[in-house]
């Protein structure tokens, strides 16, 4: 499941660069260079919503680019494309539970034809009727 958070972007004096989530509350990190900010926003954002997920509550939805209100003229905002899916395949306490389910045979003959993942696709849409959040936005 992929997600975009709108992230602050603000050059600091001694150098570097700090970000932060409007939407993420206390997410906040920095990078020396603008790359390594990008990374380490990329990972902060995607820990906090990890978390977030695991401790049971809801995903905050991600605000509208024009409604974010930059701290001071040192910044700007930049999308970021969160790969949840990925992060928390390497990074989730790896905590799983077996489900058994019943699907149509035709179904499963389609799905197995086209090497569909079940247990890929039936998080996926447990996720999006779970948290509301649509894949791929």
């Amino acid at each position: 499941m992929k997600l975009v958070y709108p992230a602050c972007f603000y050059e600091e004096k001694e150098g570097g660069y700090s970000v932060v989530f409007p939407d993420l509350k206390g997410c906040i990190t920095q990078g020396e260079t603008l790359q390594e900010a990008i990374e380490m926003a990329e990972d902060a954002a995607l820990g906090w919503l990890l978390d977030t997920l695991e401790d049971g509550q809801e995903l905050p939805m991600p605000s509208k680019l024009k409604n974010v209100k930059l701290e001071n003229e040192n910044g700007f905002i930049n999308l970021l494309l969160l790969d949840l899916g990925s992060y928390s395949e390497k990074y989730s306490h790896n905590r799983y539970v077996k489900k058994t389910l019943t699907i149509p045979h035709w179904l499963n003959e389609l799905a197995e034809r086209k090497k569909v993942n079940f247990s890929r696709t039936l998080q996926e849409a447990l996720l999006q009727k779970t948290f509301n959040v649509k894949k791929g936005v």
